[in-house]
């Protein structure tokens, strides 16, 4: 089968929606172009499907690869046959590619080679002849005693040992041992090593291998990296090695009994550890695509937070000892002044705090508080809810993660951006701007250090990276970036940019002062006609030339758009902020296959024209439920079985979700307590940023955990 109609049998579209697809990834265009300006060709495939699509398609051409490399090592050691090649035709996976190729691959000095070349094959051939007639093995074996075979014993051994080598590298029986292991197999755990009560569901731990889930794999996997766990699989043997002698042994004769022992060395000196190595390598395969796909969605549904948009917005990273460093800026996230209180222990200086804070919160008309959920942060809140009772102006606050602000403070970005601030005023500033505009902020920072996924360190890196700036990549693409005021970071998501151009485009906007149309971005350095074509949609401009550019309207559809607005009485210059409101229902007035037609474009541009027109620039995120703002506090000691809150989901993992309910640790939601249905995974119901109605459960002060349910 091509490769084309086997991705389209996987992912369930057709053959052409690949095909065109293909030719534009190798054309050399990025995926969120694609999925935005491509619709024609891909039949509107959606971002998440097209990254499925590259993935498989990079790992069927490295398949292909693979196979004609086995194919020419094979036919250089004149083995090639026609019955291998329609193996290799056959084989659907790298692992049945190696199964085919084990028996000619070079391999490492092997009790089965030292045999051989000490002369024992010929040996080994009329063992397994014997057991069709009486045969005097003994006296057989005397034959090849000699300097390097010792006696009789020594050379049914090697010979033993040949025939063991031989039974491993049948791929067929291979493949029905790996089956049998999968289906009826077990993966078991006990203690080793010092006792850690992290693992100790683990010491006594058995489940089989066809239903064990993800979180409980990579739990082993760090437990027995930690040396707190044994690991390893658990089958019937005597089922496995049946399988093997019901291929080799013949009758009851003194060499049939040789060839079973062969059977069962084969078994299980060859085959089954590596069978477990391989299989225990698949589990954690899947256990990491599923630990990745988890992150993602999170990363991606946090990166995609509401922004609190024109709000001027006070950042308090809390601490002790050094005092909570204050950050204000304003609607655009320019910082207007930064100071430091001491209101938390040792010094506890709280009536001075609170009158900077009144001060500055008056002299510059704050209107939200962005709280850091760190050290101290209890004390700090407990502090903001006491200043906001005695102020005489609406105002609030929101805790807010600060995974990754210490990262971002102390980084050389950082550095750049605000070389005026040390690393704790760059801290508040960033936890000021995470609340007015998540995105723009949380792009700065690694994501693997902002929090939301499960066993992220122990993932492969390169894998999670790819996957990660997938999402980063997606989430910057869907929203749109304003030319003039995007950060280096912001610009170096979006597709068709790379760090270098976006570093060239800030310092063509220092040197030139704000751009006025997209066609300037052609002037910048390093940014060619196809770089152009891939990022200049994701790009606006406010209040340029064109009104046009401040839209999500790619400029080769300039002409068609104007064309468009002119047949529905309309004339560029009236777009404006707020958009055509009326302009869906003058096209249904028009003939739009007819306009389509005339304008060169298809029906899915067209309509994303009319969309883009009504509503110019639109932010995916204003439709999404706004974060809870808080204006009081809560403490553990507060809380009882029974008690209904509001909260917003801060992660969410294979078993469960963590809500913030305002009380500073976050409670969790078991699977089995976030609806009255059946859900295999939390993400079919809870994401990121959501804000959830709970019941308390129960609190444990002691272990600070808070249990939660959502049923009812």
């Amino acid at each position: 089968m091509k490769i084309e109609a086997q991705i389209a049998t996987e992912l369930q579209i057709s053959v052409k929606q690949v095909e065109n697809t293909v030719k534009l990834i190798d054309e050399g265009n990025t995926i969120p172009f694609i999925a935005r300006y491509r619709k024609e060709m891909t039949g509107s495939l959606d971002d998440t499907v097209l990254r499925n699509l590259e993935e498989r398609l990079a790992y069927l051409r490295s398949l292909i690869s693979r196979k004609d490399e086995v194919r020419g090592a094979i036919e250089e050691q004149g083995k090639l046959t026609q019955e291998i090649i329609q193996d290799l035709e056959r084989a659907q996976t790298l692992a049945e590619v190696e199964d085919i190729y084990r028996p000619y691959r070079p391999k490492r000095t092997t009790r089965a080679m030292l045999a051989k070349k000490r002369g024992l094959g010929p040996l080994a051939e009329k063992i397994l002849l014997g057991q069709k007639y009486s045969f005097d093995i003994f006296q057989e074996a005397k034959k090849y005693v000699g300097e390097e075979v010792l006696d009789e014993d020594a050379a049914i051994q090697g010979a033993q040992d040949i025939l063991a080598e031989e039974i491993s590298d049948r791929a067929d029986l291979r493949a029905k041992l790996r089956d049998l292991i999968k289906r009826t197999g077990c993966i078991v755990s006990e203690k080793s090593g010092d006792a850690n009560p992290v693992y100790e569901q683990y010491y006594e731990f058995s489940q089989s291998i066809s239903k064990i889930v993800p979180h409980r794999i990579l739990a082993l996997n760090r437990g027995e990296k930690e040396g707190c766990l044994k690991v390893s699989l658990q089958i019937e043997d005597a089922r496995a090695k049946d399988i093997l002698c019901g291929e080799y042994v013949i009758g009851t004769r003194e060499c049939a009994s040789l060839v079973k022992k062969a059977c069962e060395d084969a078994y299980t000196r060859l085959i089954f550890p590596a069978l477990e190595r391989e299989i225990r390598g698949e589990l954690t395969q899947m256990a990491d695509a599923q630990a990745i796909k988890v992150f993602g969605d999170n990363l991606r549904h946090l990166l995609l937070q509401p922004p609190v948009k024109g709000c001027v917005t006070l950042g308090l990273d809390p601490a002790y000892r050094t005092g909570c460093k204050i950050a204000i800026v304003d609607a655009t996230g320019k910082v207007l002044d930064t100071t430091v209180i001491y209101p938390t222990p040792p010094q506890n200086k709280k009536e001075e705090a609170k009158r900077i804070l009144k001060r500055l919160i008056q002299k510059y008309g704050v209107q939200v508080i962005s709280i850091g959920n760190g050290t101290a942060s209890r004390e700090s809140e407990q502090f903001v809810a006491q200043l906001l009772h005695e102020i005489d102006q609406p105002l609030s606050y929101m805790v807010v993660s600060e995974a990754g602000a210490s990262v971002y403070s102390a980084s050389k970005l950082a550095a750049e951006e605000f070389p005026e601030y040390d690393v704790s005023l760059r801290s508040a500033v960033s936890i000021a701007r995470r609340l007015q505009d998540p995105l723009a902020e949380l792009v700065k920072i690694d994501p693997k250090a902002i929090g939301v996924g499960q066993y992220q360190h122990d993932m492969p890196q390169k894998q999670l990276d790819t996957a990660l700036d997938g999402v980063v990549e997606s989430c910057v693409n869907s929203v749109g970036v304003d030319l003039d005021t995007a950060s280096f970071s912001l610009l170096s998501h979006v597709a068709g940019i790379n760090r270098a151009v976006a570093k060239n485009i800030v310092a063509y906007r220092e040197e030139n002062g704000a751009f006025t149309e997209r066609k300037q971005l052609l002037k910048v350095p390093k940014l060619g006609k196809k770089a152009f074509e891939q990022c200049a949609g994701f790009l606006r401009i406010r209040n340029g030339k064109n009104p046009l550019d401040a839209t999500a309207v790619h400029p080769e559809s300039y002409a068609a758009a104007e064309l468009l607005m002119e047949a529905c009485g309309y004339n560029k210059q009236e777009l404006g902020i707020q958009g055509l409101q009326d302009l869906p229902e003058r096209v249904k007035k028009i003939n739009l296959e007819e306009f389509c037609s005339r304008a060169g474009i298809g029906r899915q541009t067209a309509e994303d024209i009319v969309a883009e027109l009504t509503r110019p620039g639109r932010d995916p995120r204003d439709e999404l439920e706004k974060p809870l703002l808080r204006t009081d506090v809560m403490s553990m000691e507060d809380l009882k079985e029974g008690m209904e809150l509001k909260g917003t989901v801060r992660n969410v993992v294979d078993f469960g979700a963590f809500v913030d309910i305002g009380v500073h640790e976050d409670g969790l939601v078991h699977i089995s307590q976030i609806c009255d249905r059946f859900i295999r995974h939390p993400s079919e119901v809870l994401k990121v940023g959501d804000i959830v109605s709970v019941k308390v459960l129960g609190v444990d002060l002691a272990k600070k955990r808070i249990s939660l349910t959502m049923k009812g």
